[in-house]
């Protein structure tokens, strides 16, 4: 039997809500294999609080260089706000500590690339949180679609309709383009159409539309787009914040099956449904059924997939390309929105005003007129 791995030493990076609610249940689900060393976040009394909930004696800072400096860890999760993201993850790797992040890593193309020049100089590597693609629903509904199992997919629906009030926006660093990249295209339905990508594979087109329709913000509260695959499926994708009855979805509509994910904020197998065409026979279709190992998605499932990979040193899933490939969508689905033309895989880089700002060189919506 092979020696057991050495537990890897962690820091968190930010010490809000998503942090303690969940990469702290992440880290004591995998207690066996990481050992929470420091945490860091400029406001004390946040801090001491995370403190008090991990339990234990972890290290407490301020600053984030003087962290690495001191613990040097393996791993940093960072759940800082979004525009504080791309600096922190490049100091991580420069320490030679490998990166999980909140979505999303990066506010552009162009920030992505200097994260992946900083994975390449230092041999760590940085992944975002896609969660949903690991629950075991998922995987199972991946490998069917990837054998042809379900035969070619054709039509698909990728729906993020949630409902944000006011006060959700009134933390500062929300619906601005400088520090949060987006509306619900980034910062919401991005969790649905990257596992969308995941399902479907490379897109060639995208045409969309966006707007401001309720909230006083930068950017957008409802998208909407149509996009083609490689493989030839045609889909919308819709995020909105403005919608009362909350529900993610994606529906795979395949010439022997139609496959569909109903949740919000996390599935299970039973969320995932298989409707046969009727040419298809019962037993064909019983085999279609979801494993009954039940794995939510969830940051638990991905820590473990990561530390995986940290294990036999391998580039973790939803880091490098895979990573990058959803970033690119957002940035297609901006660009085809407020240009009005239909955008293509790849041809957004240097140059484009779309690679550096999700936003291009849109102006911003003016002000909303009070009542």
């Amino acid at each position: 039997m092979p020696p057991l791995a050495a537990r890897r030493r962690v820091a968190v990076v930010g010490t809000g809500a998503i942090v303690g609610g969940s990469h702290l249940p992440a880290l004591r689900a995998h207690s066996d294999r990481v050992e929470l060393v420091a945490a860091v976040d400029v406001d004390t009394d946040r801090l001491d609080a995370f403190r008090e909930l991990a339990g234990g004696e972890i290290a407490g800072y301020t600053a984030m260089d003087e962290m690495l400096d001191a613990v040097r860890p393996d791993l940093v999760l960072i759940g800082t706000p979004p525009s504080l993201h791309r600096q922190q993850t490049v100091d991580a790797l420069k320490a030679g500590a490998w990166v999980l992040c909140e979505k999303p890593l990066t506010l552009s193309l162009a920030e992505y690339d200097e994260i992946a020049a900083a994975e390449e100089a230092s041999g760590a590597y940085a992944a975002v949180v896609f969660q949903h693609r690991y629950g075991s629903g998922a995987v199972h509904a991946r490998e069917l679609i990837a054998r042809g199992e379900l035969g070619a997919p054709r039509v698909a629906h990728c729906q993020t309709t949630w409902y944000r009030d006011a006060a959700y926006y009134a933390v500062p660093w929300r619906g601005k383009w400088a520090t949060e990249g987006g509306g619900p295209t980034m910062g919401h339905g991005i969790h649905q159409f990257d596992l969308l990508l995941h399902l479907l594979g490379p897109w060639t087109e995208i045409r969309a539309m966006a707007a401001r329709l309720v909230h006083d913000t930068e950017s957008e509260d409802v998208s909407t787009a149509l996009v083609r695959f490689e493989n030839g499926a045609l889909a919308t994708v819709v995020n909105s914040v403005l919608s009362p009855d909350e529900v993610s979805r994606i529906r795979i509509d395949c010439a022997d099956a139609t496959v569909e994910l109903t949740h919000l904020y996390g599935h299970r197998n039973e969320d995932w449904v298989y409707t046969p065409a009727p040419h298809v026979d019962a037993a064909r279709a019983d085999a279609w059924r979801t494993p009954a190992s039940d794995v939510p998605s969830s940051h638990t499932a991905q820590l473990g997939a990561l530390l995986d990979a940290y294990d036999n040193g391998v580039r973790p899933p939803t880091s490098g390309r895979e990573a990058r490939a959803t970033l690119e969508f957002a940035a297609a689905l901006y660009k085809a929105a407020f240009t009005g033309n239909p955008v293509h895989a790849g041809e957004i880089g240097p140059g484009d005003p779309f690679y550096p700002a999700m936003h291009g060189d849109h102006p911003h919506w003016a002000p909303k007129e009070r009542a």
